[in-house]
């Protein structure tokens, strides 16, 4: 197991990557946090207890300072260290610029961005202690690569956490904490779903993909291993694209 015995916290994590991440690290011999705004956090820990890991369930509300403040006590309380932060949480409501309001506007950017900052600065202390850490944050080809319809807000967000990441990581190293992002592309979830329009348009998106399908949850949770692991710790500051090929075109 490569992170036997390690303690993560995994943001967003009631479904979807979120999900998938949790349960691939527990796989991996991780103790898990299952944080999010909805009770499904509570299936995915029993998930991860018949794996045979330990897990711990915390509702969170990554925009709130003082939430995620709470989280990392009970975390610390339970466990006694943290050692992987993945910021996952995020948000992307399409609407269109012209119709887009300020209330649109701070919404998405505080959950996809301010929840970046609000996690990590939770963590902190923990991991500069220990002088060990590694902080994965979930961006987007939106933002980071390439722009998408009716998600301004979403893109900005996304490039916001890509700028996060490479400050971060700069300042970070000192204490041994590796700070790293992954840009998904297109991912087969509950959300996507809804938000492409359905099953038929993912399906007919894939065909513009070089790899020809859509991502899965477990392409981006088996990279989150890969940075939460030793085997990554000459990385930092970098923003790793899973997208099948689709932003290379």
């Amino acid at each position: 197991m490569r992170l036997k015995n390690k303690v993560a916290i995994v943001t967003g994590s009631g479904q979807g990557i979120g999900r998938e991440i949790a349960l691939t690290l527990a796989k991996e011999g991780a103790k898990v946090v299952v944080s999010d705004i909805t009770d499904l956090i509570n299936d995915v820990a029993k998930e991860i207890e018949k794996i045979g890991s330990q897990a711990l369930a915390i509702k969170t509300d990554v925009s709130k300072r003082k939430e995620t403040e709470e989280m990392t006590k009970k975390t610390l309380q339970k466990f006694g260290r943290i050692d992987i932060l993945v910021n996952n949480a995020g948000i992307f409501p399409f609407k269109s610029l012209l119709e887009m309001e300020e209330e649109d506007w701070d919404r998405v950017l505080s959950v996809n961005l301010k929840g970046v900052f609000n996690s990590s600065k939770a963590v902190l202390p923990a991991m500069t202690k220990q002088n060990y850490g590694k902080i994965i944050n979930i961006a987007s080809v939106a933002g980071t690569r390439i722009g998408f319809l009716n998600l301004a807000h979403y893109s900005a967000s996304k490039g916001g956490i890509l700028g996060f990441t490479k400050a971060a990581a700069l300042e970070l190293a000192q204490y041994g904490i590796n700070v790293n992002a992954i840009a998904p592309g297109a991912i087969d979830t509950p959300g996507a779903r809804t938000g492409m329009g359905g099953k038929e348009s993912l399906e007919q998106f894939a065909k513009t993909i070089p790899a020809k399908r859509i991502g899965k949850p477990i392409d981006i949770a088996n990279l989150v291993v890969f940075l939460a692991s030793d085997e990554s710790s000459y990385i930092t500051g970098e923003c790793i694209v899973v997208d099948g090929g689709f932003t290379i075109q």
